[in-house]
């Protein structure tokens, strides 16, 4: 007798399912199977460990709130809307701009370079909505002229939403070998250039009640190997946008942190520059320190970056689609968290012990050699003659 109400839960299930998939607000996805996989074996279990009624109930309501959770949130109309992006030179800056260009929006787009490779690429495959705005976060000037022509190409139709996504990495190594200048210059971008930023168009942003967008990081969230620089200048922008967010609440801002996982971005498409870097880094550490951790360690770190760098995602679909939901959806989330494997790794920071926490993170990133000064010396026999 228990098939049949069991039964009954799963068309329930299906039912909404289908009307969810033939209005668009679902669709089959690989997150979906799995959800169903899972809703299965949460059947199996509740067969065997609850009675009847209890155990439809359970697997009629997670059935239920699954299907809730993977639907397309309702979306703001994109009409008449502009969006101010950083970084778009490459990754997900230049594919976010991209895409919005495509979905109507008014796209006033950064780069660095804007002859560059990027910029060209832009140029040719983007509407006329779409302008180039050469701005070097680390420049106060730069930064003031594409405020300025900001604010002269919104004065009408106002700045909906404003994507941090422009950042920096110079280093992969431990902290003790990572100059304080690198620490700076992450900070320069990745901080103080966002910062400086969101402040001057936050008169427009309140205006038109709209979104901040933020690329982050993980590395922010947990202590990467050899990521320190990186991770802290992470860390502070994300807090940074936790307090924007609070304080803009009135005003009627959101503000939303997206943490991609590993994607193939432009800098991890260059084995060259990094190898440049280690070089460098090599070249620059005094000789005490040199000799006590040993060029071969830095060799090995170099090497395990590398293997990494290997299992980067090229499709960065899932980053633009959470920054496209930040920026429209009536109740955007405050943290986005993009790419395989997140949520395994945010489980196993939060509630694991610390032992296997590194441990994971040595695995999936960068497992440390023994340091030279560390390594047991071979021993010599005093009796023994040559």
């Amino acid at each position: 007798m228990e098939r049949w109400p069991y039964g009954c839960a799963w068309l329930l299930v299906a039912g909404r399912a289908l009307l969810q998939m033939l209005r668009s607000d679902l669709r089959l996805s690989r997150a979906l199977l799995g959800s169903l996989a899972l809703l299965a074996l949460l059947d199996w279990l509740c067969r065997r460990l609850l009675p009847t009624l209890p155990g439809v109930a359970v697997v009629a309501g997670v059935g239920w709130l699954v299907l809730s959770r993977l639907a397309r949130r309702p979306r703001l109309p994109v009409a008449g809307k502009v969006v101010f992006i950083t970084g778009c030179d490459s990754g997900f800056g230049k594919e976010t701009a991209k895409r919005l260009d495509a979905m109507g929006f008014t796209v006033l787009a950064t780069v660095l370079e804007p002859e560059g490779r990027g910029a060209q690429e832009l140029r040719a495959s983007c509407s006329s909505r779409l302008t180039l705005l050469q701005m070097d976060l680390t420049k106060p000037g730069d930064i003031t002229r594409a405020l300025e022509l900001a604010k002269a190409q919104t004065a009408r139709s106002g700045l909906w939403g404003l994507v941090n996504n422009a950042g920096r990495n110079d280093i992969v190594a431990d902290v003790e070998l990572s100059p304080v200048a690198t620490f700076r210059s992450c900070m320069e971008i990745n901080f103080f250039g966002a910062l400086e930023l969101t402040k001057g168009l936050l008169p427009l942003l309140r205006r038109s009640r709209g979104r901040i967008v933020t690329v982050g990081s993980p590395a922010g969230d947990m202590p990467y190997p050899c990521l320190a620089a990186y991770g802290a200048s992470k860390a502070a922008v994300a807090l940074l946008m936790d307090t924007f967010r609070s304080e803009l609440l009135p005003w009627g801002v959101k503000v939303s942190v997206i943490q991609p996982g590993c994607f193939k971005t432009a800098p991890m498409e260059d084995p060259g520059l990094w190898e440049q870097r280690k070089r460098l880094l090599v070249a620059s550490l005094p000789g005490e320190l040199l000799q006590a951790y040993g060029e071969d360690y830095i060799e090995h770190t170099h090497g395990q970056f590398l293997r990494s760098m290997r299992l980067a995602v090229p499709d960065l679909s899932p980053v633009v689609e959470a920054i496209t939901d930040a920026l429209l959806a009536a109740r955007p989330h405050r943290r986005y968290y993009p790419g395989r494997g997140l949520a395994l790794m945010y489980f196993i920071h939060y509630y694991l012990p610390e032992g296997l926490r590194r441990r994971f993170l040595q695995e999936f990133f960068i497992s440390h050699s023994l340091p030279r000064a560390l390594r047991p010396r071979p021993r010599t026999d005093p009796d023994h003659v040559p």
